[in-house]
This record gives structure tokens, sequence and C-alpha cells, in this order.
């Protein structure tokens, strides 16, 4: 509900943006970023919103090794797929916030229907990852070809420009010449 006058904006709840990818994407070594809005001149503008960047693939902690529940909670999300017997489980998913984090993520807990929805969900998610990396492939294709055409760059120069492999920029090759 809108309300006019005056409010005190200083008294709003924070909010966090979480982001939790597999890949890397950012140039730090830490597998988790904060960032705060800042303006023109890199000044903090806006301490009520915080960007939060897990990245999963730069968690190298083994399960001794966890401290922080952030540590536990990434270490849970990397390994809760591999793990098939009790045995296997560590031992701070004892604690029961990671109990209740890890039995809302149970899919076996599920009804049929939600089941069902959710692979498909997932299905549906999987089709537009593979169709959205062969769209990208068709345009680093092209970029091959026409680098190749140019004649004057080693193989492995392409893949570097390109940010492919060599066997990929070869992929193209043969396919320049079937022609």
């Amino acid at each position: 509900m809108v309300k006019r006058g005056k409010f005190d904006y200083g008294t709003l709840t924070k909010i966090y943006c979480v982001a939790i990818l597999v890949n890397n994407i950012l140039p730090y070594d830490d597998f988790h970023t904060l960032a705060n809005l800042r303006n023109e001149k890199a000044e903090i503008f806006d301490d009520q919103m915080t960007f939060v960047t897990v990245e999963l693939d730069k968690f190298m902690l083994q399960e001794a090794d966890c401290q922080t529940n952030l540590e536990k909670l990434i270490y849970t999300m990397r390994t809760i797929h591999t793990v098939t017997q009790p045995t296997q489980f560590p031992k701070f998913w004892d604690e029961e916030w990671l109990k209740v984090a890890i039995d809302e993520l149970d899919s076996r807990k599920m009804t049929p229907d939600e089941k069902a929805s959710f692979e498909m969900l997932v299905a549906r998610n999987a089709e537009a990852v593979k169709a959205e990396t062969q769209k990208l492939n068709l345009e680093k294709a092209k970029f091959v070809k026409y680098l190749l055409n140019e004649g004057n760059k080693t193989l492995e120069q392409v893949a570097d420009i390109v940010g492919s492999s060599v066997d990929f920029v070869k992929s193209v090759q043969r396919q320049l010449f079937d022609k």
C-alpha cells in the first residue's frame, strides 16, 4: 500500500540479492563477493541493498576445513548430490539450520505432482541452455571462419581471440575444407 507524506527510509529492512553460480564469472579468487551500489565517483550511495555472488567452482575447501556457516552451506551445495549413505554425511549436517535447508531441497519428499512439475522445469531449462549454447557456438564458428579466411593467424591465435579451444577451431576448419 502506498502512503503519502513523510517516510523514514532508513528504517527499511536491508535487501540481499544472492546469485549462486556454478561457473566463474568474476575476476577475483574469492568464492564469494559482496557488492553495494556506488555512484560514478565510486562512493556508496545505498547500503540498504547488498549483492552477494557465490561462485561454486572457486570453492575448494574440504569438509574438515569448513568453519563458517557460509562455508558449510557452500560445501553442502557442492557435494550433496554425491552423498548416498548416511555414513558419508559430514558432521555439520547435523546442525539444525542445515537439516532444514537439506530437507527443503530433498526432491524425494515431493508429491508426484510437485516432482513432475520440478522435472518439467529442469527439462525446459536444460533445453533453453542447450539452444543458447548452440546459438553461441554458431556465432563463434562464424567468427572463427572469418578469422581463418583472413589467413594471417595460427589456429592457436584464432582460438585465443575467440575464447575457444584449438579443437573447436580445427573442427570449423575441417567444415571449411569439406565444402
